[in-house]
């Protein structure tokens, strides 16, 4: 897929069910599908709906459909026919960029977050043959991300007023009677169950395979997990790590979460002990750095500052040339590719730098 995706910088990606096709979007307003021929990656087709750069891509591998949001503050539900994806616009009812969208576990409604203070809950209607939305509306910020209970009617927000929240999202028409979970008692859709203080822009949001523990990293460095008790209030383990801000999240299993961000690696977070949460790995493999030319004290300063602006670092080994990873830039998405039973079993991140590393 590298020479796909070089030289453009990836917005999102995400799989189809088997992990034969990549829908991705190269930082404008298109989403490519790239399919899997032999040991080659090749364009598929190209979605052309939006207006504005395309900021979530989601992949429905129950239904095989995929969902689009842009900054244009629409949403296209885009199914295949004959070979041909067909677009059906969804109604969002907001007035700032759509910032990420969402499928729910079982494939029947989806959410859109949004710079708008709003979440769009959205499902299709069969009387009248369109997707209708219902806005969960207690921010007072941009909605970053989004991410569904595995019980498919819980959402949990990631905001840039420094909050992580659980909302009830359950839709009677799709769901049925809503269930009650250990995050708290019912509540009336919009109405948060959880409110997680943190003390910087909330990033990325992830549940656990059970549900039963909620991951966010903020602007702040930190990577909180909150925790519910049957019958108790929930608890916040909040592990500061001394890397740069992180931009998304994923648990791999009930013990274990990957973040990445502005490192430019992925990174392994783990339970070591009761309610602690360490860094405990980088999972790339540094690359040995290029040799340091010679250079002034002034230009070594110049350069120091450069890179501090550009790069985000002021290490040494990495002034000499590139970034010691394998993403040479922000990595801004982490998804699935491979899961067996409760557990991650592969993973795929992308980047600023235009590309898209698997990782077992």
């Amino acid at each position: 897929m590298q020479a796909i995706t070089k030289g453009k910088s990836i917005t999102c990606h995400s799989w189809n069910a088997d992990g034969s096709k990549c829908a991705f979007c190269p930082n404008n307003n298109d989403v490519i599908i790239a399919a899997k021929q032999g040991t080659a990656w090749k364009v598929e087709a190209v979605l052309k709906q939006h207006d504005s750069v395309v900021t979530g891509i989601d992949w429905d591998r129950i239904n095989n459909r995929i969902v689009t949001c842009s900054q244009d503050r629409n949403a296209y539900v885009w199914t295949c026919e004959k070979g041909e994806w067909k677009p059906v616009l969804v109604i969002l009812r907001i007035n700032r960029a759509a910032t990420h969208v969402k499928w729910s576990p079982k494939g029947d409604k989806f959410a859109v977050a949004s710079g708008a203070k709003v979440v769009s809950v959205c499902h299709f209607e069969e009387e009248n043959d369109w997707w209708v939305s219902k806005h969960v509306k207690k921010h007072r910020s941009t909605v970053t991300r989004i991410a569904w209970h595995p019980n498919n009617q819980l959402l949990a927000t990631a905001s840039t007023d420094f909050k992580a929240r659980i909302f009830n999202c359950a839709i009677r028409e799709v769901d049925g009677r809503q269930i009650e979970t250990a995050w708290g008692k019912k509540k009336p859709f919009d109405e948060p169950l959880c409110e997680f203080d943190c003390a910087g822009w909330v990033q990325g949001i992830a549940f656990s395979p059970s549900g039963n523990r909620l991951a966010f990293v903020g602007h702040d460095s930190t990577v909180s997990v909150a925790e519910c008790h049957d019958g108790g209030e929930p608890t916040v383990t909040v592990c500061k790590m001394k890397l740069l801000p992180m931009m998304d999240c994923l648990f791999l299993d009930e013990s274990k979460i990957v973040v990445a961000g502005h490192d430019c690696a992925p990174y392994l977070v783990a339970l070591t002990g009761p309610e602690t949460w360490k860094v405990v790995k980088c999972l790339d493999e540094k690359k040995a750095p290029a040799a340091a030319k010679t250079a002034s004290a002034t230009q070594a300063a110049m350069k120091m500052f450069q890179d501090s602006a550009t790069k985000g670092t002021t290490d040494s080994a990495k002034l000499a040339g590139d970034v010691a990873t394998k993403h040479q830039n922000t990595i801004t998405d982490i998804e699935v590719y491979k899961r067996n039973a409760s557990m991650v079993t592969e993973f795929t991140t992308s980047g600023l730098d235009g590309e898209i590393f698997w990782w077992k």
